[in-house]
């Protein structure tokens, strides 16, 4: 056995000191989880030479220190395991259960995060990405300790890199052991960190305390022995500790307030710590009445606690050498959360019912785990207690460049898409999270890596609006098809009103209300005649159906004639039209219109289908098919508003159409059902099950894409083949 491996052996019997809290069961698993890392990491070292396998066990005794239970020291034993050495995921959950393998994930995970920036926001938007990833408040609790424990072994490593693991810990680590209530590891990763980011700094203030320390011993020994005779005196029996500032806070305050080292004065204070939360009011009136307070300078954290869940009063006194010294005075049930916070849930059982905090005493999400201070051994139940989200409005993700991009809990791709720049959402075409394609109407979780994929012919899609969260999105999208809208009905509109003036046997006039000459007077005279501010809008009106294209094409008609122009015998016969049914000419459909070209929802055309055009008012041009009911009725009571349209030779993409099938229920019927479908080379877009699907029947309203009228008809022909199919025909409404 080498001298290595006794001096991990040694260290593993110190940890197992520590565990007394655990029962022999715990022991023995804890000790498996440590012979799995041990021979995991056989033969890797550390900076500093000693065997890597001390790094997880000294984590683990720190983890043991704050009482974590058995399933956190092993995975704490493990956290570098899958990172390090290619242990996977299954073989833990095989070996030590899936709990245990989950906190080793996570912890995986949130190694794999690089923190590449000293921005202030990015910094907060990680911390926030951690807290959120970390659904187990254990993951973040080895986390910490993990840090800790790097930060107190760091001598080994060169000092740039000190600097920058410093810097990433006083950015990142300490403000969510703050906000975890973790005070006494707050603040030694504070002292740590200044230690390595200002050494020279750190060095001359700790020199200046340690002599302050000494000049001012017999003053603070005098004030401990007043406190604690008043205390006896009043017959209450308390705990008396001295208590110094971290250099970092020194430091802090000097930076803030202006100040040199002899004008800080409290660098000494007191810590009461009581038995009940009534005597910590009954303490703060036993101290006033031995040294005046400081007015102003009085804090009650117990009446309104801090927002990570600490509470305590704070009084400023001066003492009998006329100096301000600061007493802090709590329960023992509070010092419990201000030193370890979170994790005092593990350490600190209190069994005086009236002593249990409160809602008012603690932020709700700590209190949730403090309050459970009897629960059952019971493991499952207790990982049910600690399943948290800390911060559950919102998820964190990251761009391949790894920057941090906040969005509300529930966003999509698309959301990601336009959050990073609007030409990026108009353009995205697909995305990959985490390297694995995948829908655009997929939620986000913290932590995702996201890539999105654009085209420089794409453009927005209206149905995204259906499933976007974020406001800047859906802004984004509506301002772009509202563009898209009024350029497409400009096309119409001029498309609409030159076939009406064919008819009339003239073209149109070129330029705009601005050209110079005939042609500008006749376009102001047109527009002013239709209460438009341009010509473009005249149009877009056109093409929307405000304005109905023979109207103003026998207006411009009747201008034009006032300046001389004739009608031209070719133009009119080529602008002629059928006697048979009122139209405006006749215009081609292929699939490739945008928001002012509908296809009716009620009836679903598809090439092949003998279409007719109704400008809506305001909706732009509604295609039906001529057996529609709906278009039918229509015609009826606006028959001027229709207009001839025709399919395309070659349309440009797929139509959705609507078939209901009536299917024998019973097991794999769904299945069957796509198979049929599938097999006549068309999908399912969108699929509806009645009530009734329970009974021997069960109907089904399946929207389809076709191709035509004729791929359509082979599809239902392929479903009536199928066993399980009753019937199957075309739906409309």
């Amino acid at each position: 056995m080498t001298l290595a491996h006794d001096a991990a052996a040694a260290s593993f019997a110190a940890l197992t000191h520590k565990l007394d809290y655990l029962d022999e069961a715990d022991i023995r698993r804890v000790r498996d989880a440590y012979r799995f890392a041990d021979e995991a990491h056989l033969g890797q070292f550390r900076a500093s030479g000693e065997p890597y396998i001390t790094h997880p066990i000294a984590v683990a005794g720190l983890c043991a220190d704050w009482k974590l239970d058995a399933q956190a020291i092993m995975a704490a034993l493990m956290h570098d395991a899958m990172e390090d050495c290619g242990v996977t995921k299954i073989e833990l959950i095989e070996r030590f259960g899936a709990p245990t393998a989950e906190i080793v994930d996570g912890l995986t995970k949130l190694d794999k995060l690089q923190f590449s920036t000293k921005e202030e926001s990015q910094a907060e938007s990680f911390r926030k990405m951690l807290l959120a990833m970390a659904r187990d408040v254990r993951v973040i609790l080895i986390k910490l300790a993990d840090r800790l424990h790097n930060m107190r072994t760091m001598d080994a490593m060169v000092s740039h890199k000190r600097a920058r693991i410093a810097r990433e810990t006083l950015d990142i680590y300490v403000p969510i052991a703050h906000r975890l209530g973790l005070n006494q590891t707050y603040r030694e990763l504070q002292e740590l960190s200044f230690q390595y980011i200002n050494p020279w700094r750190h060095s001359v203030l700790s020199k200046a305390v340690k002599k302050t320390r000494g000049n001012r011993r017999d003053l603070v020994d005098r004030i401990r022995k007043e406190v604690e005779e008043a205390f006896h005196d009043a017959d209450m029996q308390v705990e008396v500790y001295g208590r110094e500032k971290t250099i970092f806070s020194i430091y802090n305050k000097m930076i803030e307030k202006h100040l040199s080292f002899a004008q800080v004065s409290d660098i000494f204070g007191f810590r009461i710590v009581a038995r009940e939360l009534l005597d910590c009011y009954r303490a703060l009136g036993v101290l006033h009445q031995l040294y005046k307070p400081l007015p102003g300078r009085f804090k009650d954290y117990i009446a309104i606690p801090k927002a990570n869940g600490y509470q305590s009063l704070h009084t400023t006194l001066v003492n009998p050498v006329g100096t301000a010294v600061e007493f802090q005075i709590r329960s023992q049930a509070m010092h419990a959360v201000a030193e370890k916070g979170i994790a005092a849930h593990w350490m600190y059982k209190e069994q005086d019912a009236a002593d249990d905090a409160s809602p008012q005493q603690a932020a709700v999400w700590l209190q949730s785990l403090i309050d459970i201070q009897h629960e059952t051994r019971d493991s499952a139940e207790f990982l049910e207690h600690l399943k948290i989200d800390l911060f559950p409005e919102s998820v964190y993700v990251l761009t391949p460049k790894s920057r941090i991009v906040a969005l509300p809990k529930g966003a999509t791709l698309v959301d990601f898409a336009y959050a990073i720049h609007s030409g990026v959402g108009d353009r995205c075409v697909s995305a990959k999270v985490n390297g694995e394609p995948v829908a655009l109407r997929t939620e986000l979780r913290s932590g995702d890596v996201v890539e999105i994929i654009t085209a420089a012919s794409a453009k927005p899609n209206p149905s995204w609006l259906n499933f976007v969260r974020t406001g800047r999105a859906r802004s984004k999208i509506r301002h772009y098809l509202k563009n898209m809208e009024a350029e497409e009905s400009l096309e119409l509109g001029e498309k609409l009103l030159g076939q009406a003036l064919r008819a009339e046997g003239l073209t149109l006039p070129a330029g705009d209300e601005n050209s110079e000459g005939a042609a500008g007077q006749l376009w102001q005279g047109l527009t002013r005649w239709g209460g438009n501010r341009s010509r473009d809008e005249l149009l877009a009106d056109i093409g929307l159906g405000r304005k109905i294209a023979t109207m103003v094409a026998k207006r411009l008609a009747q201008l034009m004639a006032e300046t001389g122009a004739k009608p031209d015998a070719l133009t009119l016969t080529l602008g002629r039209f059928s006697d048979e049914t009122p139209s405006h000419g006749s215009v081609i459909i292929d699939g490739s219109e945008g928001a002012t070209v509908q296809l009716a929802p009620c009836c679903c055309p598809v090439p092949g289908d003998p279409i007719a055009g109704y400008l809506g008012r305001g909706e732009g041009l509604v295609v039906h098919t001529q057996s529609c009911g709906v278009g039918k009725r229509l015609f009826e009571r606006d028959s001027e508003r229709w207009i001839d349209v025709s399919w395309s030779d070659e349309p440009a993409r797929l139509f959705e159409t609507a078939v209901k099938v009536l299917v024998a229920n019973g097991k794999g019927v769904l299945a069957q059902v796509a198979a049929a479908i599938s097999s006549a080379e068309t999908d399912i877009t969108h699929i509806e099950m009645g009530d009734e699907r329970l009974g021997e029947t069960a109907e089904l309203k399946l929207t389809l894409s076709v191709r035509d009228a004729e791929h359509l008809a082979d599809v239902i022909r392929t479903l009536k083949r199928c066993p399980v199919v009753l019937k199957a025909e075309r739906f409309s409404q």
